[in-house]
């Protein structure tokens, strides 16, 4: 099956799993081979089809492909690999992150790939939902969902998305009474949280972690940063607070996402 082919099958996801036959092509593949040696050999042997990113299409700005990064690495590792030899690993707590980014990383692209590995790389995520939680304007919500949806299909512009069986939906900060009644959240992606508006973090917070004894979901809460001495903040300087905590300023990208 080629990804011409995933695509146009995107409107069968209703099936069950095992049914399901749109996203053979992604299931079971790694997400991304972080070592560049075995990566070009797998890349050989599979003719291109050695990992999500490959199938799917490598990242795009500015007309021009761009690999998974290193910084990248150490996110992945954090929210799935704790018991790596990533250098930061001691900082690693059980799948909630903070981030503190610069602007340009590519992190919300990022999130968003990592989401869509998840959901097609098999039935795990099957009839649960992942939610991303923007600022207070559903327009930058509807947005964020056809990015996402770009990964797949560039004409699709809801504001959820359906992707083997898992529901991905945006909601404002500022209008989340349907994001307080999931039934079974399995990652939220609290996207420039600090530029919340006051009061509006520390809702979606609280609701956020509410799911943690429900579901146990990934929370990563991501944010270029804004006002001094908001929530965000706050989190940052918390010694005892139950997120792992990632400061990726603009040197990560230099020589990279953009010129050094």
């Amino acid at each position: 099956m080629t990804f011409k082919d995933l695509r146009s099958q995107l409107s069968k996801l209703q099936q069950s799993p095992e049914n399901s036959k749109a996203f053979d092509i992604l299931r079971d593949k790694p997400f991304w081979i972080w070592d560049h040696e075995q990566h070009k050999l797998e890349d050989i042997k599979t003719n291109g089809n050695c990992c999500f990113n490959h199938i799917v299409g490598l990242p795009v700005k500015d007309k021009t492909e761009y690999p998974m990064f290193d910084y990248e690495q150490i996110l992945y590792d954090a929210l799935l690999n704790p018991d790596s030899n990533n250098p930061l690993k001691q900082d690693f707590k059980d799948k909630h992150l903070w981030v503190k980014k610069a602007t340009g990383l590519g992190i919300t692209e990022f999130m968003f790939r990592l989401m869509a590995w998840l959901c097609t790389n098999d039935a795990n995520f099957w009839n649960s939902q992942m939610c991303i939680v923007t600022g207070p304007n559903i327009e930058i919500a509807t947005k964020l969902i056809k990015r996402l949806k770009g990964i797949f299909e560039p004409k699709l512009n809801l504001t959820f998305l359906e992707l083997n069986g898992c529901t991905i939906e945006a909601y404002p900060s500022n209008h989340i009474d349907a994001y307080r009644a999931l039934d079974n959240p399995k990652f939220i992606l609290l996207d420039e949280a600090d530029f919340f508006r006051k009061g509006e973090l520390e809702d979606v917070r609280h609701v956020s972690e509410r799911y943690i004894a429900k579901s146990d979901p990934y929370i990563v809460m991501v944010s270029t940063p804004d006002a001094p001495d908001g929530l965000f903040e706050k989190i940052e300087r918390d010694a005892n607070s139950k997120y792992a905590k990632l400061l990726l300023d603009y040197t990560h990208g230099l020589g990279k996402i953009y010129g050094g």
